[in-house]
């Protein structure tokens, strides 16, 4: 029998989303130190309207997990990110590397 792939990925998304809601509940959520960041040492951008979409790996507690977030700032090394959580916002920096544009 076939399958709706207009349902599947519905679905998809709401296990994804239920999965990252478990996670999120293990630890806080970690972001970059001011040592780490260096702002008084590198130079900062700060998006006015934020809509660039990023996939980022961020951590809570121990556990890593993938977002879709929206990179609001960077420098030449970490990336500001902004993403939400059953409709909480959350905000964290994170290495460039840890970051891929979504196309």
């Amino acid at each position: 029998m076939g399958s709706n792939r207009r349902y599947a990925d519905a679905v998809d998304r709401r296990m994804d989303d239920r999965i990252l809601q478990g996670i999120a509940g293990k630890g806080a959520l970690q972001s970059l130190t001011v040592a780490e960041l260096r702002l008084d040492e590198r130079p900062l951008t700060v998006d006015p309207r934020p809509r660039r979409k990023v996939k980022a790996w961020v951590r809570f507690g121990d556990t890593p997990a993938r977002v879709d977030a929206i990179a609001a700032r960077w420098t030449p090394d970490a990336v500001g990110i902004v993403f939400a959580i059953d409709d909480v916002e959350h905000r964290c920096w994170v290495w460039v590397g840890a970051v891929d544009e979504r196309g």
